[in-house]
């Protein structure tokens, strides 16, 4: 990554999710054992606006959101979107990036696995924050005390894996 492109520390990431409430998730998935899925549920349960992004599904509705083919459809259809959530491709992310800008989203967040520093300089360049390479979902569970093996909070600490 360039040295013009900072990667927001724990810190920051924590901030960010404090900070902003509504994310649109693109390439959301209405399989419930894909990641993005089970993502959006999470994210859901914890108060969270979900934009579920996917022209697959477009029109349709995935936990009880309409789902739109584009950042931009759901953005012309008065949805608030604050935290760009990218399941893609890194070689897919470079638009996305473009369209989150376009938007006037706050943050592009890429998912665990997924690096373009491309997309980061489109980001960071026109005032977004960016995150690569890091769940939303974990980061969130890391911070406010819900991460177990199925990503629920059970509430009870304890050094030992539940059985």
């Amino acid at each position: 990554m360039s040295d013009t492109v900072r990667i927001p520390d724990m810190y920051d990431r924590l901030e960010l999710l404090r900070q902003y409430r509504h994310v649109a998730i693109v390439g959301v998935s209405a399989d419930p054992y894909r990641p993005s899925h089970f993502v959006a549920i999470y994210l859901q349960a914890e108060g969270y606006d979900i934009i579920p992004i996917n022209p697959r599904y477009a029109g349709q509705t995935l936990l009880g959101k309409r789902v739109y083919a584009s950042l931009t459809e759901a953005k012309e259809a008065g949805e608030q979107i604050e935290i760009v959530d990218v399941f893609r491709k890194a070689e897919d992310t470079p638009p996305i990036a473009q369209e989150a800008v376009k938007i006037g989203a706050r943050v592009l967040w890429l998912q665990l696995g997924v690096r373009n520093d491309a997309s980061g300089k489109i980001a960071t360049d026109a005032g977004l924050t960016f995150v690569q390479d890091r769940c939303i979902k974990i980061e969130h569970a890391r911070f406010f005390g819900g991460l177990h093996t199925v990503g629920l909070n059970t509430g009870v600490i304890i050094s030992r894996k539940i059985p």
